[in-house]
């Protein structure tokens, strides 16, 4: 008969305060988690936002590139080389640079990322840019990035007002600015190297930065024909390109960008350290949880296996505690981790998007998480004797 009682739970809930507070710190925990892998995907993802927006089969950079934003060229001439390649269709260049853009209501710079671009026809897959990008070949037009930070004031704002938008432009090497006109908005956003974006033709990128040359380049977007193997070519590209360049894919390019923020920077190292931590304290917490539970119920533990019950169904006991707090623990957490979720985009404009695969990852480490706690709570239990609680 005693099977069918829920022990587990009413152990649980019978010091109700108690309960509610144990769920308190496993949801605290929760939200702990879920904020740290939140930051880290917007991270990866607005790192790799123009990669993915990028229109190119495959990707040419300098073999001493290490990031978007290190700014290592290569010589032009390869891409010319990649076209007399078998199955390559067409090369775009691709130049970027650091800007310093004036705030038009305080004067303030602040710095921007300038991405420069033939416009006979749209590398991006940006909607306005591929309706509105001819309008990129008259010079000291730009394209402004309307999801970009609020410190460069209220330039989207103004243009979608029809307010005529005229900036302001610094290179970092120049102290005179070069005006340009806002002719049309995108939506790209910024990330943690990247405080926003403007999207030029590459006459206008000149004008910009007049201590570059046409003739180097920072990426090559190429083109392959249909019917051809991407892949092939690639490796084609490959052998025969001189060491001073790398060809990849996109997924290649991609990966390549997260790599270089989780390995190569601080604050890669920090956001795994503290979902590392965050698992370690969340363990730390629901043992405190399970092994105070334990201690107050010690007697009655002792009296069952004194009757009969073995560690197993004890150990089971406790188990199933651990896993009715994760899962009741998981839930008010998730709920206020939506919440901030939105309260954290909206004030650093970075993709922090919750989803499916945060909500299963992190659901998956709560119980792993309590489970662990579990396991390491149980082991007085293991060595109970009823003889010498009783004697």
């Amino acid at each position: 008969m005693i099977l069918n009682i829920p022990l587990p739970w009413l152990q649980l809930i019978k010091q109700k305060v108690r309960f509610l507070v144990a769920l308190a710190g496993i949801a605290f925990v929760a939200v702990l988690m879920f904020m740290q892998i939140g930051f880290q995907d917007a991270l990866y993802n607005s790192a790799t936002q123009v990669h993915n927006h990028l229109q190119g089969d495959l990707f040419i950079v300098s073999s001493q590139y290490q990031s978007l934003t290190s700014n290592q060229s290569f010589p032009r001439s390869r891409l010319y080389q990649v076209l007399g390649f078998d199955g390559v269709e067409n090369v775009d260049p691709l130049y970027v640079q650091f800007a310093k853009l004036k705030n038009p209501i305080n004067g303030r710079k602040y710095p921007i990322y300038v991405l420069g671009f033939s416009p006979v026809k749209s590398i991006f897959k940006l909607p306005e840019l591929q309706q509105d990008f001819k309008l990129l070949t008259i010079p000291d037009q730009v394209f402004f990035d309307r999801s970009s930070r609020p410190e460069f004031g209220l330039i989207a704002s103004d243009y979608n007002q029809n307010k005529p938008v005229n900036m302001e432009i610094f290179s970092y090497l120049g102290t005179v600015g070069y005006k340009v006109k806002v002719s049309g908005l995108f939506s790209l956003g910024p990330s943690f190297g990247v405080d926003g974006n403007l999207i030029v033709g590459s006459s206008t990128f000149m004008r910009i930065f007049q201590d570059r040359v046409a003739n180097k380049i920072d990426i090559g977007l190429i083109h392959i024909k249909p019917g051809f193997d991407p892949e092939k070519i690639l490796v084609n590209l490959k052998a025969n390109l001189p060491p001073d360049v790398m060809i990849m894919n996109r997924h290649d390019f991609v990966e390549f960008e997260k790599r270089y923020w989780t390995l190569r920077t601080p604050i890669g190292f920090v956001f795994n350290l503290m979902v590392i931590m965050g698992f370690v304290v969340g363990v730390i917490v629901v043992y405190q949880i399970l092994y105070s539970n334990i201690s107050s119920h010690f007697v009655e533990f002792a009296t069952l296996k004194a009757m009969g019950f073995k560690n197993k169904y004890l150990l089971n006991v406790v188990f199933q505690q651990a896993l009715i707090l994760a899962v009741l623990g998981y839930i008010p957490g998730f709920a206020i981790s939506l919440g901030l979720y939105d309260v954290a985009k909206d004030a650093t404009k970075l993709p922090i998007i919750m989803d499916t695969h945060k909500a299963f990852l992190i659901f998956v480490s709560v119980i792993l998480m309590c489970l662990t706690s579990g396991f390491l709570s149980t082991n007085k239990l293991r060595n109970l004797d009823p003889a010498e609680i009783f004697n």
